[in-house]
């Protein structure tokens, strides 16, 4: 049977909302406080992936040790919290889109490697929770991308085969998780340009959510 397009996934940091600068602005005092020294390149390497993770990369060992993981991934997501909290708007084009999306039947769930807090602050803050059925949070799962887990649970939230939806991404580690769940990707050019996205596996590269509309993804989907 002929597959139709029944779903939207879309990634949060990067996506829903361009926050990369506050991101950047919040893991500077977050290092000033444990004096630790990182360059914009070793942030970039971890974007997309879980906090567990990016602080077991990012974070000395003894900090680790004595601190604990979850607890400084806490703490560094609420600096960002109370720092975007004042500015924090959707993605250009995203509402517009999301109506339309609406109005076409499709059904959205948020899945995203951030904490559950996070993405609780940005559907709310942004306005954009009632477009949303479902979400799926970095620290509700046993694996965060590039494992498929998020992916895989978001589309069965929704009741949806993962090859019945589109993923929206930024990301390297985020465009693997989806590819690997059987999804097709649109990659948003917000987080890395689209000569990086280019050598990645998404289908389709976009600047923001005004180069998006439902009949080109349902070509995509639907052939």
């Amino acid at each position: 049977m002929k597959k139709r397009l029944k779903g939207l996934l879309f990634d949060m940091d990067g996506v829903l909302v361009n926050n990369l600068e506050v991101h950047r602005a919040a893991f500077a005092e977050f290092f000033r406080r444990y004096g630790v020294e990182r360059s914009f390149e070793e942030l970039s390497r971890v974007f997309g992936k879980g906090n567990d993770d990016i602080m077991g990369e990012l974070m000395p060992a003894d900090v680790v040790a004595r601190v604990g993981i979850r607890e400084l991934g806490n703490e560094k997501e609420a600096i960002y919290r109370e720092i975007y909290a004042p500015t924090i708007v959707p993605q250009p084009g995203l509402m517009d889109f999301l109506a339309e999306s609406e109005r076409e039947g499709l059904l959205a769930a948020v899945g995203s490697s951030g904490y559950r807090a996070n993405v609780d602050f940005v559907l709310d803050k942004g306005n954009i929770r009632r477009y949303f059925k479902a979400a799926v949070a970095g620290d509700e799962v046993t694996h965060c991308k590039p494992d498929p887990e998020i992916y895989l649970t978001a589309a069965a939230k929704l009741g949806l085969e993962p090859s019945e939806c589109v993923v929206f991404e930024d990301a390297e580690a985020g465009i693997e998780s989806a590819k690997r769940a059987g999804i097709k990707v649109v990659a948003l050019a917000t987080t890395f340009d689209r000569e990086f996205l280019r050598n990645t596996e998404a289908d389709i590269i976009v600047d923001d959510f005004r180069d998006v509309n439902v009949a080109m993804l349902r070509q995509l989907v639907e052939g």
